[in-house]
């Protein structure tokens, strides 16, 4: 039987650990947009990127990749409305599984990366959704969303899945490759 001390101890090393997922997967998404529309080739750089792997309207592509990566980004290093910017980071990858990775099977260090980490990536972002974003966290701190987990998972996978599909069939055409 765990007496308080232990039960204490478990609940912070919890809450450190959601801390830990939220503050790794914001900040790595957040760098991905900043990267696309402030680094490198910029917004036309990403735009011509788009318009090579076959999605119609790349300027667009671009601005709606760059502006969801920071967006997500900040919303879970905030842990604020935490399932839909899981949502939002699960359609991101879902989206790059479809578009880039799929065909290039599962390891990364395959010849064009497969799918292994943007998988893991969408995988991963299931767990604050479903789990909820932590003590350290503005939903917390703010009584935001005291949803079921179910209700959680439904958000993330309906705008997960749901955004990419939508996105996918309304831009990409891969028969459009120069």
């Amino acid at each position: 039987m765990l007496n308080t001390v232990s039960t204490s101890s478990h609940v912070l090393a919890f809450n450190l650990v959601l801390l830990a997922v939220r503050l790794f997967l914001g900040s790595m998404i957040f760098a991905h947009g900043f990267r696309k529309a402030f680094l490198g080739g910029r917004l036309a750089g990403t735009a011509r990127w788009f318009e090579s792997i076959g999605m119609r309207q790349p300027m667009l592509n671009a601005v709606m990749a760059s502006s969801t990566e920071m967006g997500v980004g900040v919303l879970l290093v905030l842990g604020l409305l935490t399932p839909f910017a899981c949502g939002g980071l699960v359609a991101l990858m879902t989206t790059a599984i479809i578009t880039v990775h799929w065909k290039n099977g599962f390891f990364i260090f395959n010849k064009g990366e497969g799918i292994e980490y943007t998988l893991g990536v969408a995988v991963t972002a299931l767990e604050p959704s479903v789990v909820g974003p932590g003590a350290y966290s503005l939903d917390h701190a703010w009584h935001f969303l005291h949803w079921s987990a179910l209700a959680c998972l439904g958000v993330t996978l309906v705008l997960g899945i749901g955004g990419s599909l939508a996105q996918v069939v309304t831009f990409y055409q891969p028969s459009a490759k120069p």
